[in-house]
C-alpha cells in the first residue's frame, strides 16, 4: 500500500454456491481520486463495493482491507460507515412508508438535551443536504410518495451526509436528467477537492470518461486493464469489458418505410403525483405512425413518464382522448391497452416489470396466459413453444426458462420484460428508460432488437435520460415542459444542448 493511497484491497476473492464473483482482485485507490471500475453486468464490481462497505461481511471472502494503512475487518456496513466508507447503491434502498428526512437521517438521528430526538434539526440537516443536489424535496415527504429519480437523490443525501472519506458509487445516475447528474458531478468533484476518494461505478461510459481520474476494468471475476486519465482509449475500454470486438454500438435506423397514424392522442391532461392541486400533465396532444420511434424528452418530473402510463391506462388521467388506428378507444387498464394493441416497458423492471418469485418462462407467459389456457388446463406444450421462440429471437442468455428471474443479469432481465410485450399482438410499444442499469452489451442487443421492431412496421415511442441514446435511435422527437408540449424536431433539428434548452423551458 503506497503512502498516497487511502484504500487497498488485496486478493479478494469470494464465491456463491456454484459460482466465484471474484477471483483474485486487487485494487488502491489515492486520497481525493475518482476511480471508475468498468465491466459488463456479472463481472464483480458490485460485489467488491458489497465488500468495502460491508454487506458482505469480513470471514465471507478471502483478502484483505486496508483504510489509511489499517487492516480493518469489516463486519457490517455500520462498521464500514465508522471507518469512514459509505455506499449509494444500484438498486434503490429506502424505507417507503418513512419521511425523507428518516431516510436521510436514518441511524444518525441528531438528538437534543433531552437525548430526544431533534426533529427541527433533522428536517433542517436533510433540507440543506438536499440543497447541494440542487433538490426540492420536502424533507416531511414520504417516499413511496417520491419517483425513482427523487428517491435516488434522497440515497445520494443520505450518503453525503455522513461525510464519508470514501463514498462508492454503484450505478448513481441511473434514475438521473443529465442536470440532475451535472449537479452530481460538481460535488464529486468538490469532494475531489477535500481529499475525499470516490469509486464509481456506470454502464454509461461517457460518464466514466469524463469524471474519472483512472479507470479499471473488469471481466470475468478478474481485473482485466487499468487506465490513468491520459491513457483512456474509448474503444480499448469497450473491447477489455467485452472480451471482444463491438461494431458500432447503435444500429443503423435509415430507409424505413413510416406508414399512416398508428396512435393519436388529445389533450391529455394528468394529475401531479404529489399534489392534488397541480397537474403534472396540462394539455398534451401527439401521433405516432407506423414503424416510427418517437422520442419523449423532459427533465425529471416533466411528466413523460406519467403520460406514458396514462397511455397505457397504469395511471388515470383528467382528460383526453386516445385513437387507434383513427378510432377512438377506452383504456384505463393495463389490461385494455394490452386489448387494443398497446405494451409497455416500465423504467422500473424489477417493481413492475418481472415478478421475482417467478422462472423466466413464467414471467415470459404472464401477459398471455388467457390464450394458453384452454378450458380448464394451461396448454403446456404451446407455452413450451412460444418461449423457445423468444429465447431464440431475443437471444435471452439464462442456463433454461426454468432459472428464477432474479438469477439473471439486468439486460436479460430486461430482455425477458420485452418479450413478455412482444408475445401480445402488439400495434404500440412504449419504452421507458429500456437500457437503464445494464451493460453495454446489452444495450446494443436492445438497440438492435428496437432498430428491428421498427422496421418491422411497429411504432414505438422512447423515454432515456440519455440523450444520446434518443438521438441515435429516434425518428422525432417531442419536447415536454410545463405540462406541455413546447417543441417538436426532426432528427436534423436534435442535438443535446437543444434538449436541455428546450426542456428547461430557457
Amino acid at each position: 500500500m503506497k503512502p498516497s493511497d487511502i484504500l487497498s484491497m488485496e486478493h479478494v476473492t469470494k464465491r456463491f454456491p456454484g459460482v466465484t464473483a471474484l477471483d483474485d482482485v486487487s485494487i488502491e485507490l489515492k486520497k481525493g481520486e475518482i476511480l471508475s471500475i468498468c465491466g459488463e453486468n456479472g463481472a464483480g464490481k458490485s460485489t467488491l463495493m458489497k465488500i468495502l462497505a460491508g454487506d458482505y461481511a469480513h470471514g465471507t471472502y478471502d483478502g484483505e482491507i486496508y483504510v489509511n494503512g489499517v487492516k480493518e475487518k469489516i463486519t457490517s456496513t455500520g462498521y464500514a460507515e465508522k471507518i469512514g466508507i459509505a455506499m449509494i447503491y444500484q438498486e434503490i434502498n429506502v424505507e417507503l412508508d418513512m419521511s425523507v428526512a428518516e431516510n436521510i437521517m436514518l441511524g444518525i438521528m441528531p438528538k437534543n438535551q433531552f437525548g430526544l430526538i431533534d426533529w427541527k434539526k433533522a428536517r433542517e440537516i436533510s433540507a440543506e443536504t438536499l440543497k447541494t443536489l440542487h433538490v426540492d424535496i420536502d424533507p416531511d415527504m414520504t417516499m413511496r410518495n417520491l419517483n425513482a429519480s427523487m428517491q435516488q437523490l434522497v440515497c445520494i443525501a443520505r450518503a453525503l451526509v455522513r461525510n464519508p472519506k470514501i463514498l462508492i458509487l454503484d450505478e448513481p445516475t441511473s434514475a438521473l436528467t443529465e442536470t440532475e447528474t451535472k449537479n452530481l458531478f460538481d460535488i464529486l468533484y468538490q469532494l475531489r477537492e477535500t481529499d475525499i476518494s470516490c469509486i464509481y461505478i456506470s454502464h454509461k461510459l461517457d460518464e466514466v470518461f469524463q469524471i474519472s481520474d483512472r479507470v479499471i476494468v473488469m471481466r470475468d471475476s478478474h481485473v482485466i486493464s487499468e487506465f490513468d486519465r491520459s491513457e483512456i482509449d474509448p474503444n480499448k475500454i469497450i473491447n477489455d469489458m467485452i472480451g471482444r470486438h463491438l461494431n458500432a454500438l447503435y444500429p443503423y435506423m435509415g430507409d424505413r418505410i413510416i406508414g399512416e397514424e398508428v396512435l393519436r392522442i388529445e389533450n391529455f391532461a394528468i394529475q401531479h403525483p404529489y399534489s392534488s392541486e397541480k397537474e403534472i400533465i396540462k394539455d398534451v396532444s401527439l401521433t405516432v405512425k407506423k414503424g416510427e420511434v418517437v422520442g419523449l424528452v423532459g427533465l425529471v418530473g416533466s411528466g413523460r413518464s406519467e403520460l406514458l402510463r396514462a397511455v397505457y391506462g397504469a395511471l388515470p388521467k383528467k382528460k383526453g382522448k386516445t385513437f387507434i388506428n383513427g378510432k377512438e378507444v377506452f383504456i384505463n387498464s393495463p389490461e385494455n391497452a394490452i386489448a387494443n394493441g398497446i405494451g409497455f416497458l416500465t423504467e422500473d423492471r424489477k417493481k413492475d416489470g418481472i415478478v421475482g418469485t417467478m422462472n423466466v418462462k413464467e414471467n415470459l407467459t404472464l401477459s398471455i396466459l388467457d390464450k394458453l389456457t384452454g378450458r380448464i388446463f394451461l396448454n403446456k406444450t404451446e407455452e413450451q413453444e412460444k418461449v423457445d421462440l423468444y429465447f431464440e429471437k431475443i437471444n435471452i442468455k439464462a442456463p433454461s426458462p426454468k432459472t428464477n428471474i432474479l438469477h439473471l443479469s439486468g439486460g436479460n432481465q430486461q430482455k425477458v420484460v420485452l418479450s413478455k410485450s412482444l408475445m401480445t399482438d402488439m400495434k404500440l410499444l412504449l419504452l421507458d428508460e429500456p437500457t437503464r442499469g445494464i451493460d453495454i452489451g446489452s444495450k446494443s442487443e436492445i438497440y438492435r432488437i428496437i432498430a428491428n421492431l421498427a422496421e418491422s412496421g411497429l411504432s414505438l415511442i422512447m423515454i432515456s435520460s440519455e440523450y444520446q441514446e434518443l438521438i441515435s435511435m429516434c425518428d422525432r422527437f417531442i419536447v415536454i415542459g410545463n405540462g406541455y408540449i413546447v417543441a417538436e424536431l426532426s432528427k436534423e433539428e436534435a442535438s443535446e444542448a437543444e434538449f436541455i434548452r428546450l426542456a428547461s423551458c430557457i
